[in-house]
């Protein structure tokens, strides 16, 4: 059976942020796009807007000098605009790292992502990560 086309969409965002292609990653999510990152450490909040958007995922990168990895484990559709998916992240970063599960809620509104809605296995240990 074919990828639903929002299944798709998500799929080419992932294997675009893991290949450091902000353009594509741009090119994918509505100008007014909204990521919210859950937790209280400098890189949580909500950030809005491509530009906000793409200097978060940047700061990810170089707070982690490059060892920051993301692989998409699976994508939940609904058909109406949402996705779901589960993804398994690793990074190191000042002498900590990170290997643990996590998602992303996507809303998608014709052919964009509208909103991220990031949630992390355990919060504490994200805040302390990242920290």
């Amino acid at each position: 059976m074919a990828d639903h086309p929002h299944a798709l969409l998500v799929r080419k965002g992932y294997d675009a942020f893991v290949h450091g292609d902000m353009d594509t990653l741009r090119s994918l999510m509505s100008s007014d796009a909204t990521h919210h990152v859950p937790g209280s450490h400098p890189l949580s909040g909500d950030f809005k807007g491509q530009d906000a958007i793409i200097d978060m995922y940047g700061r990810l990168f170089t707070q982690t000098n490059g060892t920051l990895r993301v692989e998409l484990r699976t994508i939940l559709v609904d058909g109406r605009g949402h996705a779901v998916t589960l993804h398994h992240v690793t990074a190191e970063r000042d002498g900590k790292s990170i290997d643990e599960p996590g998602g992303i809620v996507f809303r998608i509104l014709g052919d964009k992502i509208t909103d991220l809605d990031e949630c992390v296995e355990d919060i504490d240990r994200a805040n302390e990560f990242w920290s």
